[in-house]
């Protein structure tokens, strides 16, 4: 069977994504893509520049697997000579209904932000099934399509989100885990607990929470070191720098570890992964640590707990910001010790070791006109 996965996007998780399913697919999948930058446009525009490599280069797959970053709509209607029959799969990594906006951004105050998430829910009606990476991400998304479609004047289809929910399912973000075994590294004995920063260094990530528990902590004297990696861009929130100076000889890491080999190790050497995300639609940087045997201390919301075993959710999950610094606190007055294997052992079904095979068999059911 061939698969063409179709991404306008390719950077970050959704180039990993790609490239490692691609890798391990007992299919033949093949990569149809833009490099990932200026994503508005690549919302916009996309669409047509990929529909027209898809008939110049003469692709003729069993199967076209999308990213929520492709105007599905348009990409058919160019290329619908080439296209029709083939069915088509919309893979959601994010959405634009259900995230956050930045503050710094005029599109909301300009009434520019809605086209976005129409995109999106006019590509999910035209796809032939849905897939989320959490299930927090497909309750938000269906959730939110009711209030989106309710602000329009007239005909604003609400029936439709029945339509796109009874062909939308679950299909977590496949990480290949086991490379970061290859890179495995011991903590430091004797060394103060290492706090980890793992993400994008961007707002809704919420940085600011994150320091400022660390400075409140500081401020008390208790001891720590804190490696702040993740990718930065041109701009990026100021509690950054700030951190920076505040917490001097504290922060042994900083910035961005483009070699996969050192960013595995300074997984493997943190002790505590305190997460302040204000949105996360599955939090592969958390679970990469947490494989690692970073301790982690998640917010009870998002897509979090579905990565934490029920029976586990008091010791892990955290209410509000006054209780995660109370927990960091007794954290850091412990002493440290790696996260229990069963944590570890829970995230293994994200391994591309197990997904391939229901990736496989998903992908080869929509092709023969099966449900998800």
């Amino acid at each position: 069977m061939k698969i063409l996965l179709v991404e306008p996007y390719l950077a970050g998780s959704h180039d990993a994504w790609a490239r490692e399913y691609a890798a391990v697919s007992a299919h033949g999948v093949e990569t149809l893509g833009l490099p990932g930058r200026h994503w508005k446009w690549r919302m916009h525009g996309g669409a047509v520049t990929l529909a027209r490599r898809f008939i110049e280069e003469g692709h003729r797959p069993d199967l076209i697997l999308a990213t929520d970053m492709l105007d599905l709509t348009t990409f058919h209607a160019l290329t619908r000579r080439n296209t029709a029959g083939i069915p088509a799969a919309i893979y959601f990594h994010e959405n634009q209904l259900s995230y956050p906006w930045s503050s710094q951004d005029a599109d909301p105050s300009l009434g520019r932000d809605a086209h976005y998430g129409f995109i999106n829910y006019s590509s999910a009606l035209a796809a032939d099934a849905v897939l989320f990476n959490s299930a927090y991400h497909r309750d938000s998304f269906l959730g939110a399509l009711p209030g989106f479609l309710a602000q329009f004047p007239d005909h604003d289809e609400r029936e439709s989100v029945d339509t796109i929910a009874a062909k939308s399912s679950v299909l977590p973000l496949g990480i290949d885990l086991a490379a970061l075994d290859r890179h495995r590294t011991e903590r430091e004995e004797g060394a103060p607990p290492l706090i980890l920063w793992n993400h994008r260094w961007e707002y809704d990530k919420n940085p600011e929470d994150f320091f400022r528990a660390l400075f409140e902590l500081a401020d008390e004297g208790l001891a720590f070191e804190v490696a702040v990696l993740g990718e930065a861009f041109a701009k990026y929130p100021p509690v950054f720098d700030e951190a920076r100076e505040r917490l001097g000889a504290r922060i042994v890491q900083f910035g961005y570890a483009r070699d996969p080999a050192e960013y595995a190790r300074w997984l493997w050497r943190a002790d505590l992964l305190p997460v302040t995300s204000d949105h996360d639609f599955f939090g592969a940087s958390a679970v990469q640590a947490i494989w690692c045997g970073c301790r982690p201390l998640l917010p009870r919301r998002l897509a979090f707990p579905e990565h934490i075993q029920p029976d586990l959710h008091g010791e892990y999950l955290y209410d509000g910001f006054d209780d995660l610094v109370a927990r960091l606190r007794a954290r850091l007055r412990e002493p440290c010790a790696p996260a229990p294997a069963g944590l570890r052992a829970y995230l293994a079904r994200y391994d591309w070791g197990v997904l391939a095979g229901q990736y496989d068999r998903i992908f080869s059911g929509i092709r023969a006109g099966g449900t998800v």
